[in-house]
Formats: C-alpha cells, sequence, structure tokens
C-alpha cells in the first residue's frame, strides 16, 4: 500500500524540533493518516500533550507514551531519541505531512476501490443501493482531503473589495442569477451563488411552473444565458417541457394535453420549441433520486457544460441516507443540498411541501412553521420563498376581479436580505407567472 515512512519520521522529527509546528500540522493530518502503527501512537501522545498545554520533547513524549500503554509498541525509548535527527529542521514539516496525507487518501481509495471489487463479484441483491454505496465510498475520500485553513480578514477583504468592484461594473441591481421577475430581482438581487432557496405552497398554488418559469429565464434571459439543471422527481420530463412550452409561448396547457390546437398555437409553440432546444437547460426524472446521485450529476455536469443554477422538484420525495426517522432523512437532504450549493458555488432551488395545518387557519398565508416535516431546512435556507394566491380558497363572488390571478410570492427568510412581498401574476391556462407591474401599470 503506498506510504513514505521517511515523511512520517520527517513530521514527527520536525514536531520534536519545534513543537508550534503542530498546531499548522493538526488541521490537516489525524493519528490514523500515519502507515506505521508506532508513529501513529506517538502522533497521538503528541497531539495530547499539546491539547494539554505540556512541552513536547522526548522526557514528555516518553511519559505520555507509558500512560497510554504504548511506549514499547511504539519502538522505545530509543527509538523516540531517534526521531529529532531524521530531519535537520521542522522547516520542511508542513510539506511532510501533505505527503503523509496523500499517501493516507490513495490507501483509503484503494481500500474503497478493493471493497466495491469484491462487493461487486459477489453480486449484490440490489444494484441500484450497491451504486449508491459505492459512489458514496469513493465521496467520503474526497470529503477527507478538505483541508481548508483559516484565513486571514486581510485576504478576505481583498476578495470582498473585488467582488464588489465587479458589481459595480456591470451596473446592474442583480448580483446573482436573474429569475427574469424584476420586484423579486430588487429583492433579493437573483438568486445567490452558494445559497439554498426554498420554494414552499402547497398543491396547485403553481410550485412546479414557478420554478420552470424561473429555469427557463436564467437559460433564454440572462446575459449571458445561464446553465440550469432540473431534477423532476414528481414528472416526467416530457410532461415538464409540456409545461414549459406552454409558458413559453402562451399556448393553452388543456389544449397541449387534448392536441386540440389552434394554428397559431402551433405556429407559438414551434417558435418556443426552437428557443427552448438552443437553451442550456438539462433534465432529469429520476425518481426518489438520492442526494449522492444528484451531487454526482451535477459535478459531471459542470465539468462538461458548466452549471449557474439546479432545480430540485421536490425535497421530500428525494431518498436520503438511511435514518432513525423521516424527519432526520430530510434534515440530512437539506443539510446535503446547502453543501452541494456550497460545493459546487451555484444556487440550488429546492421546492418544499408545507404542511396541512394552514388550510385550517383564517389566514392562510404560508408561515416559516407550517414547512414540513423539518425544522432544519428553516435553519439550512438561505432563502425561503412561499407562493400564495388568494383566488385559490375563495369562489366566485369572494374574489375582486383585479385580484384574480394575483400571486404573492412571500419572503418569509433572506439570510442576507430584506423580507417582504413581492405581487406577480399567475395564468393557469399557460401555466406561467408574469410581472405585476408590466400587466399593472402604475397609473
Amino acid at each position: 500500500m503506498p506510504h513514505s515512512l521517511e515523511a512520517e519520521r520527517g513530521v514527527l522529527g520536525g514536531i520534536v524540533l519545534d513543537p508550534e509546528v503542530i498546531n499548522e500540522i493538526e488541521p490537516m493530518l489525524a493519528p490514523e493518516d500515519f502507515y506505521r502503527r508506532s508513529h501513529r501512537l506517538i502522533y497521538e501522545a503528541m497531539l495530547r500533550l499539546s491539547a494539554e498545554n505540556q512541552p513536547i520533547d522526548l522526557v514528555t513524549l516518553t511519559e505520555r507514551l507509558k500512560a497510554m500503554d504504548a511506549l514499547e509498541t511504539a519502538g522505545g525509548v530509543e527509538y523516540l531519541a531517534s526521531l529529532d535527527s531524521s530531519v535537520p529542521t521542522a522547516f520542511n514539516a508542513v510539506s511532510y505531512a501533505r505527503l503523509v496525507k496523500e499517501k493516507a487518501t490513495l490507501r483509503r481509495l484503494i481500500t474503497a476501490a478493493n471493497s466495491i471489487v469484491s462487493e461487486g463479484l459477489s453480486g449484490p441483491e440490489e444494484v441500484r443501493e450497491f451504486l449508491e454505496e459505492a459512489e458514496q465510498s469513493i465521496f467520503k475520500v474526497t470529503q477527507e482531503q478538505d483541508d481548508r485553513a483559516l484565513t486571514t480578514i486581510k485576504d478576505v477583504t481583498l476578495t470582498v473589495f473585488e467582488i464588489l468592484q465587479q458589481r459595480f461594473e456591470a451596473k446592474s441591481e442583480i448580483t446573482g442569477i436573474g429569475t427574469g421577475y424584476v420586484d423579486l430581482d430588487r429583492k433579493t438581487a437573483g438568486l445567490q451563488r452558494g445559497d439554498l432557496i426554498i420554494l414552499a405552497a402547497r398543491p396547485s398554488m403553481g410550485k412546479t411552473a414557478f420554478a420552470l418559469n424561473i429555469a427557463a429565464n436564467a437559460a433564454l434571459r440572462n446575459d449571458p444565458p445561464s446553465t440550469v439543471a432540473i431534477f423532476s422527481l414528481e414528472m416526467s420530463m416530457e410532461s415538464l417541457v409540456m409545461r414549459m412550452l406552454a409558458a413559453e409561448a402562451r399556448v393553452r396547457s388543456d389544449g397541449m394535453r387534448t392536441g386540440r390546437l389552434l394554428p397559431n398555437e402551433w405556429s407559438k409553440l414551434a417558435t418556443a420549441a426552437g428557443k427552448l432546444s438552443e437553451a442550456a437547460l438539462f433534465i432529469d426524472d429520476t425518481p426518489a433520486i438520492s442526494l449522492s446521485q444528484l451531487r454526482s450529476k451535477c459535478r459531471r455536469l459542470q465539468a462538461k457544460h458548466g452549471l449557474d443554477l439546479i432545480v430540485v422538484d421536490y425535497l421530500q420525495l428525494m431518498r436520503g441516507p438511511k435514518s432513525d426517522s423521516r424527519e432526520q432523512e430530510i434534515s440530512a437532504i437539506s443539510r446535503g443540498l446547502k453543501g452541494l450549493a456550497k460545493d459546487l458555488n451555484v444556487p440550488v432551488l429546492a421546492l418544499s411541501q408545507l404542511n396541512r395545518a394552514l388550510e385550517r387557519r383564517e389566514n392562510k398565508r404560508p408561515q416559516l412553521s407550517d414547512l414540513r416535516e423539518s425544522g432544519a431546512i428553516e435553519q439550512d435556507a438561505d432563502v425561503i420563498l412561499f407562493i400564495h394566491r388568494e383566488d385559490r380558497y375563495r369562489q366566485g363572488g369572494d374574489v375582486a376581479a383585479e385580484d384574480e390571478g394575483l400571486a404573492e410570492i412571500l419572503v418569509a427568510k433572506q439570510r442576507n436580505g430584506p423580507t417582504g412581498k413581492v405581487e406577480l401574476v399567475f395564468f393557469s391556462e399557460y401555466t406561467r407567472f408574469d410581472n405585476y407591474e408590466r400587466l399593472h401599470p402604475a397609473p
């Protein structure tokens, strides 16, 4: 198996020569990263001494290893005394630590691969579950490589000013991915990279329609156009494209469902189909997709085509890691989507269900407490949007003419911005949301 005993001795010898260097090494290197057991024990003793603010030298190491009943296993006093002679200075100790970490990662990767081969040859009962476990074992190895260090505020400040300069030069209020909805973009400055945005509503409020409208606007109307991945766990990709065509062409969705279309509607659909066909829109309709599957597909897409926005419809239909309860499973999915947004530096727009409890309230506008199955969704989300359409609850004459089709987008949470309400208009026949001010200009 890959290893470097010289590098391991270099790390230990460097710490003996300059105990302060352990503060740089500890964040990246764990005892189990050492190949030789004696080195693991010595390093563990060093970490314990450091945690107790004790000096690290031959005497203290010897006594600590005795207390651990590991002195002889670690090589004895003679071996400890030879460590400081294995390197001339502690200058390269951190570089040696990186080499030890790399060798440890290779060993873990080989172990994971061998396990996958062994289980594959034995003929697993559930191939799909086996694939997910195999991917998870490899992903676990990659996660262990994340050894980001503390960064000085000076370096972060320089980065922030570069971002501010870019935004100033862009002369735009939108700093993220534009949604195509003027008032919403004014309030949020667009969907920000690294953010988890939750879009929640009761059934038939237009969650999927709104998410698809945002996806199409981002891919067709942003400058430059955005690359968008849509994961539909409920509807087929054909049904999704039907909706997108109806919205883009402003053609009756019931006509598309029955095939009874007017000649001018066929023309509109052909134009819309041409536009959508050229867009960087990618659709996956895998049912009950797992977090690891979604992550893998997004990484491949980003590497091949770039990626600016991920849409998940919807969160509760995803398959999470095995948990003791559904709430824990949803919490893990929520955390995973937030981690994905951060890792890939893209906004993730995830649709979510709401509890039925709001149906029993007089005021049926959603609240944060209505999020279904997990308070973790509220904690993990950077932005939470609710859709409320009063005309869904009022019948006939109870709805004023000017309120017909009115949709409220409630910004219930925004980690780095204001909350509030945005008004849009929903055309159910086209499954399309439009800007309110365009249809109702100010007098």
